[in-house]
């Protein structure tokens, strides 16, 4: 019998080999089941082996197979490599592509009533509602007639009975729409057009490449990008198209433009689905029915069978890190994706990361440049507010500069949108007669008070508790105070200044799910919101139309800490919150309060200038070997005790392999020193770009032995330096 090499999603170092029986289709990429200690598990087949690699070999035998087409063998690849570049176990990336392992059988059916023509014998008022309501809603279940006509499900019973209903099965996950790409698209303009035949030309030629499309703000990225899905559509009848976004309240914005252009709406996969709506999802990308997918970074690993195209807008995202459990960029990890299935890969931004921003002058990315806004619209003015010189009054936040915009604003009908990045009423709770800082318990997190709910939240850990009435310290009543400011606080003093004023406060608080961030969009969009205020979900892909002024509240507080991208984050993010302004017939502006208008980030805002900003950037990066001049990995550790994960990062530091030009730094405490109860210290490791920076993790760990209560995880490229 020929023998299976099968990887299970299981944190094992290794595949396992099993015997296939006779009659049993097993293929490299099959979806299988096989005994693995006291259970059957579902695994994939890496590869098949020869009948002479059982021989003299006692082999469990495969179980069955899954009726789903076979992982390709570029995914399989990818799986591996993933596993490779992020240090990870195979089986944790593998765990990453069946996050829906009922996707892996057929779908479920249901018993579902549809008229027939036929006249009840017996006419009365039950039956007549439900008649009626079968005629409106069609096919349905009975449960859902019943309840729809305000009747029990027994006169469907009687219904059916008399020939009146009919019942079929029919499966609960339908398919989804087949997407045109002959509908018309929007007027480009020429530079547009440049840039889309640029990309379609890419796509008829079926081949590997990187694609950066580099606009300012509100110049039509999408609408490009749009025209590159088209022609994927066209050449391929099996093409499939993956979309990137980095919020999933952007894709439920977005999936409407997809309607409208295809005529299909995308199938989405995020961390907002259903389980029923992502094993439909899943199941439909595997037989490759689904032929466009818009998503969150997780689904660059949906087991697509024929990739031709990924997209990756706002690609310069933070949010496509991915920080716990296996960690990876998806943006690098999309690149090598399409590199080994053969296809096209568009990144996408009016702020691209620097790293993008050198790959591209280098030759490896194609840049196609947007440089103006089509139509009317152009960028808006941006005006530094020294704080230093024009403060706001005591304990308020937003400067006589920026209340008078606001006041002019709302007395010409327009819209005001204010960012801070602060969830909560105020960052910080401490007590006056004490001076106790509320700290999230086993942490050193300061809780968040969050007044309109009345409680203290921590939003690391997501501990929460109600706002006590005394201080847990040192018992005074009365004595706890918020300071600092968050949404709600500033929504508070927008309040007082502009009472006649339409508030709301967009943030993850506030917009919990696609129905709340869609409600949120679409008053703003028909101008039933006059002031907007919100955390960083404002700043990606909203067009709203009647919005002329934008307030940065603390354009500061991303400059703080030891973050090597701090600076140019703060750009970006400020560059995006400004840009949702003036992008109809209305010109914009936008007024950023600093203590700090000197700063490089702060200058290069105010006058547009980017490439100059990112040249200082790449000057003082090369100068100190930094990315992407240089290679990082981060080391974390964590112990129930600081004296134990002294001891241990001690040990680690003599274990580390020597390599040339690789620097190891540490250990020292994380900026957050203590999580869940568990004291942390980091390594930062350094390296030349040649280095197999991963290769050099990898070696390190095998030298390693580690207690049980210690945890050790490592960050090729690391983002975040908490």
């Amino acid at each position: 019998m020929p023998v299976a090499r099968i990887l299970f999603p299981l944190p094992l170092p290794e595949p396992f080999d099993y015997a296939v029986p006779d009659g049993l289709d097993v293929q490299e990429g099959s979806y299988v089941a096989a005994p693995l200690g006291k259970y059957e598990r579902l695994g994939v087949v890496l590869e098949l082996l020869p009948d002479s690699a059982g021989e003299g070999r006692k082999l469990k035998d495969v179980g069955g197979v899954y009726p789903t087409p076979p992982m390709t063998a570029a995914m399989r690849e990818f799986v591996q490599w993933a596993a490779r570049y992020t240090v990870s176990h195979p089986g944790h990336v593998l765990g990453m592509a069946l996050r829906s392992r009922g996707g892996l059988e057929p779908s479920p059916t249901e018993t579902v009533y549809h008229l027939t023509g036929e006249s009840p014998p017996r006419v009365t008022e039950a039956r007549t509602k439900l008649i009626e309501a079968a005629e409106q809603l069609g096919a349905q279940t009975a449960s859902t007639l019943a309840e729809a006509a305000g009747v029990s499900s027994g006169v469907v019973k009687g219904l059916a009975e008399a020939g009146v209903l009919r019942a079929r099965s029919m499966q609960t996950d339908l398919p989804f729409d087949v997407p045109s790409p002959d509908l018309p698209g929007a007027t480009l303009t020429d530079e547009q057009s440049e840039a889309a035949d640029a990309l379609k030309q890419a796509v008829s030629a079926r081949g590997f490449s990187t694609f950066l499309i580099d606009g300012v703000t509100g110049s039509g990225k999408t609408e490009v990008y749009f025209e590159a899905i088209a022609e994927s559509l066209r050449t391929d009848p099996e093409a499939q198209i993956l979309v990137l976004l980095p919020e999933i309240a952007l894709t439920q914005a977005i999936l409407s433009r997809f309607e409208v252009r295809f005529g299909a709406k995308p199938a989405p996969w995020h961390s907002g689905l259903s389980d029923k709506q992502r094993r439909r999802t899943w199941r439909e990308v595997a037989h490759g029915r689904a032929r466009i997918v818009i998503g969150a970074r997780s689904a660059l690993f949906l087991p697509f069978h024929k990739l031709k195209l990924i997209i990756i807008d706002e690609e310069h995202d933070g949010s496509y890190k991915q920080e716990d459990g296996v960690t990876y960029h998806a943006r690098d990890m999309a690149v090598m994706r399409a590199k080994l299935e053969g296809a096209i890969v568009v990144l996408a931004s009016a702020t691209p990361a620097l790293e993008t921003v050198v790959n591209a002058e280098i030759g490896r990315y194609h840049r196609l440049q947007l440089s103006a806004r089509p139509g009317a619209s152009r960028l808006p003015d941006v005006d530094l507010v020294d704080l230093r010189r024009a403060p706001p009054e005591r304990n308020h936040w937003l400067s006589p500069h920026l209340i008078h915009a606001m006041q002019e604003t709302l007395a010409v009908g327009e819209q005001t949108l204010l960012f801070l990045n602060r969830r909560g009423y105020a960052p910080l709770v401490l007590c006056k007669s004490c001076g106790e800082r509320l700290k999230t318990p086993g942490t050193e997190n300061w809780l968040t008070e969050h007044r309109y709910t009345g409680r203290l939240v921590c939003h690391v850990t997501g501990y929460s508790i109600p706002k006590p009435k005394a201080c847990p310290h040192c018992g005074a009543a009365d004595s706890l105070m918020g300071v600092g400011p968050g949404v709600e606080r500033v929504a508070e003093e927008v309040r007082t200044l502009l009472p006649d004023a339409r508030i709301e406060i967009f943030s993850s608080d506030t917009a919990q799910g696609g129905e709340a961030t869609r409600g949120i969009v679409e008053r703003m969009e028909q101008g039933e919101i006059d002031v907007l205020i919100g955390t960083q979900i404002v700043a990606k892909g909203h067009n709203f139309p009647n919005l002329t002024l934008v307030g940065v509240v603390d354009a500061d507080s991303g400059m703080k800490g030891g973050d090597l991208r701090a600076g140019e984050r703060t750009y970006q993010l400020l560059s995006q919150v400004a840009g949702r302004a003036g992008r109809a017939e209305r010109p914009g502006r936008a007024l950023v309060q600093t203590y700090a208008p000197d700063n490089p980030a702060m200058m290069a805002l105010a006058d547009n200038n980017r490439d100059g900003f990112l040249q200082i950037e790449r000057e003082v990066r090369a100068e100190l070997g930094l990315p992407p001049f240089g290679r990082l990995a981060a080391m974390i550790l964590s112990a129930p005790s600081a004296q134990q994960v002294d001891e241990i990062a001690l040990q680690i530091i003599q274990q580390a392999p020597n390599g040339e030009g690789v620097e190891v730094f540490g250990p020292a405490p994380a900026p957050i020193a203590v999580l869940r109860g568990r004291h942390r210290r980091r390594f930062l490791v350094k390296s030349p770009k040649n280095i197999d920076l991963s290769a050099y993790m990898a070696a390190w760990i095998a030298r390693l032995r580690l207690p049980n209560a210690v945890r050790m995880s490592v960050d090729i490229d690391p983002y975040s330096f908490l």
